[in-house]
Protein backbone atom coordinates (compact mmCIF):
# COMPACT_ATOMS: atom_id res chain seq x y z
CA UNK A 1 0.00 0.00 0.00
CA UNK A 2 1.56 3.56 -0.96
CA UNK A 3 1.44 6.18 0.84
CA UNK A 4 -0.34 9.30 -0.39
CA UNK A 5 0.93 12.57 -0.11
CA UNK A 6 -0.13 15.53 -2.15
CA UNK A 7 1.80 18.85 -2.24
CA UNK A 8 1.71 22.26 -4.39
CA UNK A 9 4.20 20.62 -6.41
CA UNK A 10 1.83 17.70 -7.17
CA UNK A 11 -1.24 19.92 -8.32
CA UNK A 12 1.14 21.81 -10.15
CA UNK A 13 1.23 21.70 -13.94
CA UNK A 14 3.24 21.94 -16.84
CA UNK A 15 3.24 24.80 -19.22
CA UNK A 16 2.31 24.62 -22.98
CA UNK A 17 0.60 21.83 -25.02
CA UNK A 18 1.49 18.39 -25.60
CA UNK A 19 0.50 15.39 -27.22
CA UNK A 20 1.93 12.11 -26.49
CA UNK A 21 2.63 9.96 -29.29
CA UNK A 22 0.18 6.57 -29.90
CA UNK A 23 1.29 3.26 -28.27
CA UNK A 24 1.48 0.41 -30.29
CA UNK A 25 -1.54 -1.41 -28.86
CA UNK A 26 -4.24 1.07 -29.57
CA UNK A 27 -2.43 2.26 -32.98
CA UNK A 28 -5.82 0.25 -35.24
CA UNK A 29 -8.05 2.31 -33.34
CA UNK A 30 -9.44 5.91 -34.67
CA UNK A 31 -7.65 8.78 -32.80
CA UNK A 32 -9.06 11.81 -31.46
CA UNK A 33 -7.62 14.71 -29.24
CA UNK A 34 -9.10 16.09 -26.20
CA UNK A 35 -7.40 19.46 -26.49
CA UNK A 36 -9.35 20.22 -30.02
CA UNK A 37 -11.92 20.45 -26.81
CA UNK A 38 -13.14 22.84 -24.10
CA UNK A 39 -13.21 21.36 -20.52
CA UNK A 40 -16.51 22.68 -19.22
CA UNK A 41 -18.88 20.36 -17.68
CA UNK A 42 -21.27 18.96 -20.74
CA UNK A 43 -19.16 19.13 -23.17
CA UNK A 44 -18.52 15.90 -25.47
CA UNK A 45 -15.46 14.92 -26.89
CA UNK A 46 -16.87 12.55 -28.81
CA UNK A 47 -20.53 11.14 -29.49
CA UNK A 48 -22.13 8.52 -31.78
CA UNK A 49 -19.55 5.99 -31.93
CA UNK A 50 -21.46 3.59 -30.07
CA UNK A 51 -21.70 0.30 -31.55
CA UNK A 52 -20.67 -2.52 -29.08
CA UNK A 53 -16.57 -3.58 -29.05
CA UNK A 54 -15.74 -0.46 -30.59
CA UNK A 55 -12.59 1.72 -30.48
CA UNK A 56 -11.19 4.61 -30.51
CA UNK A 57 -7.40 5.77 -29.22
CA UNK A 58 -7.77 8.86 -26.96
CA UNK A 59 -4.45 11.00 -27.15
CA UNK A 60 -2.75 12.63 -24.29
CA UNK A 61 -2.43 16.34 -23.46
CA UNK A 62 -1.69 18.82 -21.42
CA UNK A 63 -2.68 22.39 -20.50
CA UNK A 64 -1.99 24.96 -17.96
CA UNK A 65 -4.43 23.77 -15.77
CA UNK A 66 -5.71 20.64 -17.61
CA UNK A 67 -4.13 16.77 -18.03
CA UNK A 68 -5.36 13.73 -19.63
CA UNK A 69 -4.06 10.29 -20.17
CA UNK A 70 -3.96 8.07 -23.22
CA UNK A 71 -6.52 5.47 -23.16
CA UNK A 72 -7.70 3.39 -25.72
CA UNK A 73 -11.68 3.70 -25.56
CA UNK A 74 -14.19 0.69 -25.89
CA UNK A 75 -17.76 0.52 -26.37
CA UNK A 76 -18.81 -1.94 -23.42
CA UNK A 77 -19.59 -5.42 -25.43
CA UNK A 78 -22.67 -6.45 -23.30
CA UNK A 79 -25.65 -4.69 -21.31
CA UNK A 80 -23.41 -5.86 -17.83
CA UNK A 81 -19.73 -5.41 -19.24
CA UNK A 82 -19.95 -1.90 -18.04
CA UNK A 83 -16.95 -3.41 -14.85
CA UNK A 84 -14.61 -5.03 -17.15
CA UNK A 85 -15.03 -2.25 -19.96
CA UNK A 86 -13.85 0.12 -17.60
CA UNK A 87 -11.05 -1.40 -16.37
CA UNK A 88 -9.72 -2.18 -19.55
CA UNK A 89 -9.57 1.24 -20.43
CA UNK A 90 -7.87 2.22 -17.38
CA UNK A 91 -5.34 -0.60 -18.24
CA UNK A 92 -4.81 0.94 -21.51
CA UNK A 93 -3.27 3.66 -20.14
CA UNK A 94 -0.27 1.66 -19.26
CA UNK A 95 -0.09 -1.76 -20.77
CA UNK A 96 -2.05 -3.73 -23.89
CA UNK A 97 -4.92 -4.54 -22.07
CA UNK A 98 -6.85 -7.71 -21.89
CA UNK A 99 -10.17 -8.38 -23.78
CA UNK A 100 -13.98 -7.22 -22.22
CA UNK A 101 -14.15 -11.55 -21.57
CA UNK A 102 -10.83 -11.87 -19.97
CA UNK A 103 -11.60 -9.01 -17.51
CA UNK A 104 -14.91 -9.95 -17.22
CA UNK A 105 -13.80 -13.65 -16.04
CA UNK A 106 -11.37 -12.27 -14.17
CA UNK A 107 -13.91 -9.85 -12.15
CA UNK A 108 -16.65 -12.50 -11.89
CA UNK A 109 -19.19 -10.61 -13.81
CA UNK A 110 -21.75 -12.00 -14.22
CA UNK A 111 -25.35 -10.84 -16.19
CA UNK A 112 -26.41 -8.93 -12.67
CA UNK A 113 -23.03 -6.88 -13.36
CA UNK A 114 -20.25 -6.64 -11.15
CA UNK A 115 -21.24 -6.32 -7.38
CA UNK A 116 -18.54 -4.49 -5.87
CA UNK A 117 -15.41 -1.97 -6.72
CA UNK A 118 -13.08 -3.95 -4.57
CA UNK A 119 -13.20 -6.53 -7.72
CA UNK A 120 -11.77 -3.57 -10.12
CA UNK A 121 -9.05 -2.63 -7.31
CA UNK A 122 -8.02 -6.14 -7.25
CA UNK A 123 -7.33 -7.50 -11.34
CA UNK A 124 -6.23 -3.57 -11.42
CA UNK A 125 -3.37 -4.66 -9.67
CA UNK A 126 -2.97 -7.95 -11.07
CA UNK A 127 -2.61 -6.80 -14.49
CA UNK A 128 -0.24 -3.99 -13.56
CA UNK A 129 1.93 -6.31 -11.09
CA UNK A 130 2.38 -4.05 -8.10
CA UNK A 131 -0.32 -2.56 -5.17
CA UNK A 132 -0.97 1.15 -6.80
CA UNK A 133 -4.83 0.71 -6.77
CA UNK A 134 -6.53 1.22 -3.63
CA UNK A 135 -10.28 0.90 -3.10
CA UNK A 136 -12.02 4.10 -1.42
CA UNK A 137 -15.32 3.77 -0.12
CA UNK A 138 -17.76 7.04 -0.60
CA UNK A 139 -20.42 5.65 1.88
CA UNK A 140 -22.23 8.91 2.80
CA UNK A 141 -24.50 10.91 0.55
CA UNK A 142 -24.25 13.59 0.03
CA UNK A 143 -20.18 13.11 0.52
CA UNK A 144 -18.35 14.56 3.23
CA UNK A 145 -15.95 17.66 2.76
CA UNK A 146 -13.17 14.92 3.39
CA UNK A 147 -14.36 12.75 1.24
CA UNK A 148 -14.62 15.05 -1.30
CA UNK A 149 -10.95 16.12 -1.21
CA UNK A 150 -9.72 13.11 -0.78
CA UNK A 151 -11.17 11.91 -4.08
CA UNK A 152 -9.91 15.30 -6.05
CA UNK A 153 -6.43 14.45 -4.62
CA UNK A 154 -6.54 11.61 -5.99
CA UNK A 155 -7.37 12.02 -8.98
CA UNK A 156 -4.62 14.34 -9.77
CA UNK A 157 -2.36 12.52 -7.96
CA UNK A 158 -3.23 9.53 -10.01
CA UNK A 159 -3.51 10.66 -13.22
CA UNK A 160 -0.58 13.26 -13.22
CA UNK A 161 1.41 9.28 -12.44
CA UNK A 162 -0.53 7.77 -15.26
CA UNK A 163 -3.29 6.03 -13.89
CA UNK A 164 -6.60 6.40 -14.62
CA UNK A 165 -9.39 6.01 -12.09
CA UNK A 166 -12.66 3.39 -12.50
CA UNK A 167 -15.50 4.92 -10.26
CA UNK A 168 -18.47 2.70 -9.48
CA UNK A 169 -21.78 5.44 -9.69
CA UNK A 170 -25.35 5.33 -8.96
CA UNK A 171 -26.96 7.68 -11.45
CA UNK A 172 -30.67 8.90 -10.71
CA UNK A 173 -33.28 10.42 -12.42
CA UNK A 174 -32.16 14.33 -12.76
CA UNK A 175 -28.30 13.72 -11.31
CA UNK A 176 -27.20 12.06 -14.59
CA UNK A 177 -24.05 12.60 -17.22
CA UNK A 178 -24.76 13.36 -20.69
CA UNK A 179 -27.43 10.79 -22.63
CA UNK A 180 -28.84 8.78 -19.73
CA UNK A 181 -31.90 7.84 -19.84
CA UNK A 182 -33.62 10.60 -17.46
CA UNK A 183 -36.51 7.72 -16.22
CA UNK A 184 -34.24 5.26 -14.42
CA UNK A 185 -31.75 4.97 -11.80
CA UNK A 186 -28.39 3.78 -13.46
CA UNK A 187 -25.40 1.28 -11.52
CA UNK A 188 -22.51 1.50 -13.29
CA UNK A 189 -18.90 1.62 -13.84
CA UNK A 190 -16.52 4.12 -15.96
CA UNK A 191 -13.55 5.35 -16.14
CA UNK A 192 -12.01 8.89 -15.28
CA UNK A 193 -8.54 9.73 -16.93
CA UNK A 194 -7.96 13.61 -16.54
CA UNK A 195 -9.42 16.44 -14.96
CA UNK A 196 -8.69 20.73 -15.52
CA UNK A 197 -8.13 22.41 -12.19
CA UNK A 198 -9.23 25.65 -13.36
CA UNK A 199 -12.91 24.49 -14.33
CA UNK A 200 -12.77 21.95 -11.61
CA UNK A 201 -13.96 19.58 -14.35
CA UNK A 202 -12.84 15.85 -15.14
CA UNK A 203 -13.44 13.98 -18.46
CA UNK A 204 -14.61 10.44 -18.36
CA UNK A 205 -14.71 7.63 -20.87
CA UNK A 206 -17.84 5.64 -20.74
CA UNK A 207 -18.07 2.54 -22.11
CA UNK A 208 -21.72 2.50 -21.93
CA UNK A 209 -22.21 5.20 -24.75
CA UNK A 210 -25.27 6.42 -23.51
CA UNK A 211 -27.03 8.30 -26.28
CA UNK A 212 -23.68 8.03 -27.96
CA UNK A 213 -21.90 9.42 -25.69
CA UNK A 214 -18.31 8.11 -25.25
CA UNK A 215 -16.07 10.63 -23.94
CA UNK A 216 -16.95 13.71 -22.05
CA UNK A 217 -16.71 16.06 -19.20
CA UNK A 218 -18.75 16.51 -15.77
CA UNK A 219 -18.10 19.27 -12.81
CA UNK A 220 -16.26 17.62 -10.20
CA UNK A 221 -18.96 18.14 -8.00
CA UNK A 222 -21.22 15.79 -10.09
CA UNK A 223 -18.79 13.74 -10.11
CA UNK A 224 -18.60 13.50 -6.24
CA UNK A 225 -22.37 13.12 -6.16
CA UNK A 226 -22.54 10.22 -8.30
CA UNK A 227 -20.18 7.90 -6.39
CA UNK A 228 -22.21 7.60 -3.18
CA UNK A 229 -22.85 5.10 -1.87
CA UNK A 230 -20.72 3.31 -3.98
CA UNK A 231 -16.94 3.71 -3.85
CA UNK A 232 -13.66 4.41 -6.81
CA UNK A 233 -10.05 2.38 -7.55
CA UNK A 234 -7.74 5.15 -7.09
Amino acid sequence: MRKRLVSAAVAAMALGALLQPATAHASSAPSVSVLAHGSKAGTAVLSGFDKPGSRLKVDAGRTRSAHWLQIDYQVQETGYWCGPAATRIALSARIAPPSQGDLAWQLGTTEAGTDHIGQVTGVLNANLGGGWYETKEMPNDPPTQGQRDLLWNDIVFDIDRNYPLVANIVAPPGNQPPGYPSDQTIYHYFTVFGYDEVDRTVVIADPASFSGNQIYWISFDQLASLIPPKGYSA
